[in-house]
């Protein structure tokens, strides 16, 4: 079985910790970060001047934030299947925090 690998293209803010993102096959997402904000390395980006500072990473091809924070390109791609599992696993970081 082949695994697809993924590769973010290009990227915008187009509201309040939304990215919408192109991928290398011509597909997008548009990404409501704020739900999975949580825990040691996604909490800062509730700040939104760092969630702001956004790149694209040439390299990696994903996106990346000046504090480390990164997310795999196939997680942001089929990010409409996952994003429960990580709003769950958010909440669950937010609870050992406290």
């Amino acid at each position: 079985m082949r695994i697809p690998i993924y590769r973010v293209r290009s990227f915008q803010i187009v509201a309040l910790y939304t990215l919408r993102v192109q991928f290398d096959d011509a597909t997008e997402q548009t990404i409501n970060f704020q739900p999975v904000l949580a825990g040691e390395l996604y909490r800062p980006l509730r700040d939104l001047t760092l969630f702001n500072q956004v790149q694209l990473d040439p390299e990696v091809h994903t996106l990346v934030w000046p504090n480390g924070a990164d997310f795999d390109p196939a997680t942001l791609h089929d990010w409409h299947i996952k994003v429960s599992a990580l709003t769950e696993r958010a909440r669950q970081w937010e609870l050992v925090s406290v």
